[in-house]
């Protein structure tokens, strides 16, 4: 049994880097974890927009659409999933190429959960007015193929700060293998762990300035963390993570004694 504080942490990521799991393995593999006794756990699915189609399913599944070309594709996307069998779309996670106007994101759907990749440049201030005005959710990168892609301590947590501060709800998106940050042994990387990220979303909602949100991204001891988490009383503060392996957070979980062995 996942503990209801834990529900839907994880969205399954698998055909992404650095997972990259074919489609149909994907698939099948979400649909072995939504029958698991650690269900509870695992999010949607997350496919994107342009190979929805290629989706056969043998009962219906969650699945979140990334539309990496921008707000324009998202209604031609949803038609196409709306269209294939056994889809039920629960959230669209929606890149902001450059050049996007705030305009083209005005007209969003807004009949399912809309998130917005907040970009790390120059228009992150507009982006996120945009994402607050139009009543979307923001997502965070955290993570990726290459060491740039991974935001420091000071640039995580200024974001984790102004969606609490707006009252925005955000997901993370790569990177969050473990549950506490770490240097990834095989590339050097400086990863964020899980169970920072909970903490630190926790504390920017119960008032925590940058400053302290910077040092609860830092903390590299899992068992405080966890210690701290389990402690936790009420609902989570941030949606969920995007992750290209459930095991991996759930084997944590474990470990650390927050969620029972499955």
């Amino acid at each position: 049994m996942i503990p209801k504080f834990f529900h839907r942490l994880c969205d399954d990521a698998a055909v992404f880097p650095p997972g990259n799991a074919p489609l149909d393995v994907a698939a099948a593999q979400h649909l072995e974890y939504r029958g698991s006794s650690f269900a509870d756990l695992v999010g949607p699915l997350v496919v994107p927009m342009d190979r929805v189609n290629e989706l056969v399913l043998g009962a219906r599944m969650e699945v979140a659409l990334t539309a990496p070309a921008g707000p324009g594709s998202v209604e031609a996307g949803l038609r196409v999933a709306d269209r294939t069998a056994g889809v039920t779309v629960v959230a669209v996670e929606v890149a902001v190429p450059d050049g996007t106007s705030i305009d083209a994101l005005r007209n969003i759907t807004q009949d399912i959960d809309i998130y917005v990749e907040i970009p790390r440049d120059s228009r992150r201030d507009d982006i996120f007015d945009a994402v607050d005005e139009f009543g979307y959710r923001a997502k965070f990168r955290t993570g990726g193929v290459t060491a740039d892609q991974y935001p420091d301590e000071q640039e995580l947590a200024a974001s984790i700060y102004e969606a609490a501060r707006r009252e925005v709800h955000f997901k993370a998106t790569a990177g969050l293998h473990h549950a506490a940050r770490n240097t990834d042994p095989h590339n050097g990387f400086e990863q964020h762990g899980f169970l920072n990220v909970i903490l630190a979303a926790q504390a920017a909602h119960s008032g925590a300035r940058v400053g302290e949100l910077e040092k609860i991204l830092a903390i590299r001891d899992a068992d405080v963390l966890a210690g701290i988490v389990a402690g936790i009383e009420g609902q989570r503060a941030f949606a969920s993570f995007g992750t290209c392996s459930i095991r991996e957070p759930l084997d944590d979980l474990v470990r650390l004694g927050l969620v029972p062995p499955q």
